[in-house]
């Protein structure tokens, strides 16, 4: 992918060595900065001299976590986040310190490694593997991707390999940062490299034709001279008016997506760089919180620095000034007096726990990483199973309480309408909670009766906390009625045929558990009911009462609008009577339905076929009235007619009729009628005039 530059391809044959020069477009997963504006790029200051050449700038740990932001999961072994890469150990030069190598190293310890041995920033080294392959990003490149992966000594053609000496991972990335280090023209190289050298206007070509022009730039650092030789290109208008897309046919933008993915990623790249260094060596977590520890130092002064916690909306800052003797030993200036270890108090849960080191003066800090944890929840936790009213005017509440942290009972607090009420011990024994949490036991079950009041009450139960955590509401809150002197009670179901209603309910007197009478009233007529059928529903509400309070009647009905009214008597000191009650109700009787299929004339008959249903009531055959001349015959309806089986669900088929009635050589008149089965209005099915031979 990367050609000699051709300002200059003869002259840098003698290095030895391939120039990158990717033409990138824009990445299709870099998120836009929303502040970000191509009008803030300098093509004369892409990146400070501090930033690009800060080799120190990331740990591995730091590298990782930022990979692992950037991909949720991989889809093969060859991801960043990751995979396991090789890279030869080499000595040291003028461009780069001795490096280790190896056969199974992961991306951020290569470009740590190789970072801290050439002194190019690993920032620079991530932002390229993106800008040239979108490696950082790809969840699952190929083999061919990650052979090219800095775009280093690799041909422009398509499909094209790579000088087997640079290729690979470790490889591109350790020859990428060796060239720009030799940009430079580091002590005991030449001055070879002078074409972009700072302090001069430059003519900067806008893409690879000479017709697409030049712009004037004055260089004002190594840095931003060294993204020129890497890709002799600066970006026009139309790459920089459309930042996150395509500009126009003379538009590069290598040196933009540079300076784009850096800001994006890592701010400013021309800005103070921090002098905060660190590393987050360790988290830990107990119930609801969450420990980190390791170091943070500022490299500009041997004043102890602070670190930032954050775990989801929690933050505390902590100085960083334990002792570590292996800090001391790594950075002599600073002292050892560098070390940390934090606790923050954190909700249970899944947490994504960030530490940051801020510089001495506060004014600028680095991400030490981030770890996903799941924090263990101290509070309480239990049911509450039941609250069933009593006579007398008490209530009963069961339920179990547990903490994570005590074995022994917890104590709980009752709450009536959210106002306190009482403490009492979680301690009996619940065979169920020593099952769910066989290291506490069993014994932290609660039953407990109180006093209320006539009426409506919600209780809440709250569980009393022992150590981490907070006291926390115990299971839902529950709704409980609790009867007065004045009976209660509901009617529950209201069904009507065409000819009569059936009310059902309950009801109860909070003087006594004896079952009582009612009065269904119907439009003013009244009907005695005993309230003592069984209602499982009542007796798990107002256990004390037991079942049999329900009550369940029918009475006959007019088609038409009805007022149901329920009204029961009292049996104690309240009043002789209360309504539980009224509801309106409409009883329909719709009229028969049916067809005359057929009426024909046989010798000294009528032959008369049809069906008829009713279908108030469908399963019941019903009558039909067949008349000759106006005398009549009455039928039954039951012969099988599979199709008005299929016609109406559940009705069957026995609703066909077929008769022969005598009936005289000449013309005669035939209706047939369907009869009401509720002794409502027949239906006629149709008249004929036939014709007897």
């Amino acid at each position: 992918m990367k050609k000699l530059l051709a300002m200059a391809a003869s002259v840098l044959a003698v290095a030895s060595v391939l120039v990158g020069l990717q033409v990138s477009g824009p990445t299709a997963s870099q998120e836009p900065a929303s502040a970000l504006s191509g009008s803030s790029f300098q093509a004369g200051n892409i990146i400070s001299d501090a930033n690009f050449y800060d080799g120190t700038a990331m740990t591995a740990d730091q590298v990782q976590a930022f990979l692992d932001s950037q991909v949720s999961s991989c889809t093969n072994s060859n991801c960043l986040r990751n995979g396991r890469f090789s890279m030869n150990s080499r000595g040291g030069d003028a461009m780069c310190s001795a490096v280790t190598g190896g056969s199974s190293l992961s991306t951020a310890q290569i470009v740590t490694r190789v970072s801290a041995a050439c002194g190019i920033s690993p920032k620079v080294l991530l932002v390229t593997l993106q800008k040239e392959q979108s490696l950082v990003t790809n969840r699952g490149p190929s083999a061919a991707v990650l052979e090219r992966a800095m775009g280093y000594a690799c041909p422009d053609n398509v499909g094209g390999r790579c000088d087997p000496a640079y290729a690979g991972v470790g490889n591109q990335m350790y020859w990428s940062a060796w060239q720009w280090k030799r940009y430079s023209n580091p002590p005991g190289t030449s001055n070879y490299f002078t074409w972009f050298n700072p302090g001069a206007t430059r003519n900067i070509q806008y893409n690879v034709p000479v017709s697409c022009g030049t712009k004037p730039v004055n260089v004002q650092n190594k840095a931003t001279a060294a993204l020129y030789y890497y890709t002799p290109y600066t970006p026009n208008t139309a790459a920089l008016n459309n930042l996150y897309g395509t500009g126009d046919g003379c538009s590069a933008y290598g040196n933009r997506n540079f300076w784009r993915m850096y800001s994006d990623w890592f701010g400013s790249p021309t800005g103070k760089a921090t002098t905060a260094k660190g590393s987050l060596d360790g988290v830990s977590t107990a119930y609801n919180a969450v420990t980190v520890n390791g170091w943070a130092l500022d490299t500009a002064t041997k004043v102890g620095t602070k670190v930032v916690v954050t775990a989801g909306s929690v933050t505390g800052t902590f100085a960083a000034t334990g002792n570590r003797p292996d800090i001391g030993a790594a950075y002599p200036a600073a002292g050892p007096k560098h070390g940390f270890s934090a606790t923050l108090t954190v909700p249970g849960g899944a947490q994504q726990v960030c530490v940051t080191a801020k510089a001495a003066d506060g004014k600028s800090d680095v991400s030490l990483g981030c770890r996903s944890v799941t924090v263990a929840e101290g509070s309480p936790t239990g049911s509450l199973d039941s609250v069933v009213a009593n006579q007398g005017g008490t209530v009963t509440l069961t339920g179990w309480a547990v903490d994570p942290e005590a074995k022994g009972a917890i104590g709980v607090r009752i709450y009536r309408d959210g106002a306190y009420v009482t403490r009492v011990s979680a301690g009996t024994m619940r065979s169920d909670v020593a099952a769910k949490y066989p290291a506490l036991g069993g014994g932290h079950g609660f039953s407990t009766t109180v006093r209320t009041t006539v009426g409506t009450h919600e209780y809440c139960v709250t569980g009393v906390n022992v150590k981490a955590g907070s006291d926390r509401r115990i299971g839902t809150c529950r709704t409980v009625v609790t009867p007065g002197s004045t009976p209660i009670g509901k009617i529950t179901a209201i069904k009507t045929t065409s000819s009569s209603i059936r009310v059902s309910g309950w009801a109860i007197d909070g003087d006594s558990t004896e079952s009582l009478t009612a009065r269904v009233i119907i439009d003013g007529a009244g009907h005695g009911i005993r309230a003592d059928r069984a209602r499982q529903d009542v007796a798990k509400t107002y256990p004390a009462w037991g079942t049999a309070h329900g009550f369940s009647g029918t009475w006959k009905a007019t088609p038409g609008k009805h007022t149901v009214c329920v009204q029961v008597n009292g049996v104690g000191a309240g009043p002789a009577s209360a309504s539980i009650g009224c509801k309106q109700v409409t009883v329909t009787n719709a009229k028969p339905i049916g067809s005359l299929d057929a009426v024909t004339g046989v010798s000294k008959a009528v032959q008369v076929s049809g069906w008829a249903i009713d279908t108030d009531t469908p399963g019941t055959s019903i009558p039909v009235d067949v008349y000759v001349d106006g005398v009549g015959k009455r039928v039954v309806a039951k012969t099988s007619r599979p199709d008005v089986a299929a016609a109406y669900s559940g009705a069957g088929a026995a609703h066909g009729f077929s008769v022969k009635l005598p009936a005289k050589t000449g013309s005669h008149s035939v209706c047939v009628y369907a009869i009401d089965s509720q002794a409502g209005a027949n239906t006629t099915l149709g008249c004929r005039t036939v014709k007897v031979p």
